[in-house]
């Protein structure tokens, strides 16, 4: 039996033993069966493989790609010319952390300009999977890596929001495919306000470049800005026009600065240099916070 290195999707349909997700394929499409960008599957992370089950409507959680994902019009001449290293790499997997505070706000960080996969763009902590590794663990070790924040998992209530295909870049006029994740979001609930969780903020500058904490309000105004559609963005009423963030130094301190709304409210481009953003999924991560939100209300 081959030795497993890391963790890597692997996809069954009408009951078929999981096989490895090839680099190539999308991983939304294989299991609908239109166009359709978004559908419901079930999950297990089992034997350091990342299992995707298709499953009856209302019965899973939504797994989405973005209208533009490369792997969508990928043609079979392109998908041969993509070199073998890069073919060979399989479908990663990833966690990301939607740490919501006791006054109900989450956070974001700015990804290091350094990086070489979606820099300057705003995101919740994450990263990778390790073997062996719960994605809760390997959700509150990003965390803790990234922002200095060491929480166990008994300080948080955790669920799985969704899950969203992740391609860099992100669609084929900016280039071929480089790397291909599926990412977990996970909301994890904590009884720390958001004043309390930031006076123990201690951002890596490796990978962390600023830090910001987004309630409702926020929010809406950043997922109004969807990403593959044209036209202006027009900020929400009753929003300033500034926000402030902190600022990470390349020593890892803290001083607030001040953003404009509408950065936060950039489209993903379609061509040339990358613009500071929130990512598209990071948009539908918080659309699905949203819709969490507004259900606790109505529970309440």
């Amino acid at each position: 039996m081959e030795k497993v290195t890391k963790i890597l999707v692997h996809l069954s349909k009408n009951n078929v033993a999981p096989q490895c997700a090839r680099f190539v394929q999308s991983i939304t499409g294989h299991f609908t069966e239109t166009l359709d960008d978004e559908v419901e599957v079930k999950c297990s992370l089992e034997n350091n493989r990342f299992i995707l089950c298709d499953c009856e409507k209302g019965r899973g959680i939504p797994l989405k790609r973005a209208t533009f994902c490369p792997f969508k019009y990928l043609s079979v001449a392109e998908a041969a010319a993509i070199p073998l290293d890069v073919q060979s790499r399989g479908v990663d997997v990833g966690v990301a952390i939607l740490l919501q505070s006791a006054n109900q706000k989450v956070l974001l960080t700015r990804r290091a300009s350094s990086l070489r996969i979606f820099p300057n763009v705003w995101v919740p902590p994450g990263g990778h999977v390790e073997l062996d590794e719960r994605l809760l663990d390997a959700g509150l070790r990003e965390l803790r890596e990234e922002t200095g924040l060491k929480l166990d998992p008994g300080d948080v209530s955790a669920q799985l929001l969704g899950l969203w295909e992740s391609v860099f870049p992100p669609m084929l006029s900016r280039g071929m495919p480089q790397r291909h994740h599926v990412v977990t979001y996970m909301l994890l609930n904590t009884s720390l306000t958001h004043q309390q969780l930031q006076a123990s903020l201690h951002p890596e500058p490796a990978e962390v470049s600023g830090c910001l904490w987004v309630d409702a309000s926020l929010v809406k105004a950043i997922v109004s800005a969807v990403d593959g559609e044209e036209g202006s963005v027009t900020p929400l009423e009753g929003l300033a026009p500034t926000i402030s963030v902190s600022e990470v130094s390349p020593e890892g301190g803290l001083s607030e600065s001040i953003l404009p709304l509408s950065v936060l409210c950039n489209r993903a481009p379609n061509s040339g240099e990358d613009v500071e953003r929130v990512s598209t999924g990071t948009k539908y991560a918080l659309e699905l916070w949203l819709k969490n939100l507004e259900g606790q209300g109505t529970r309440c």
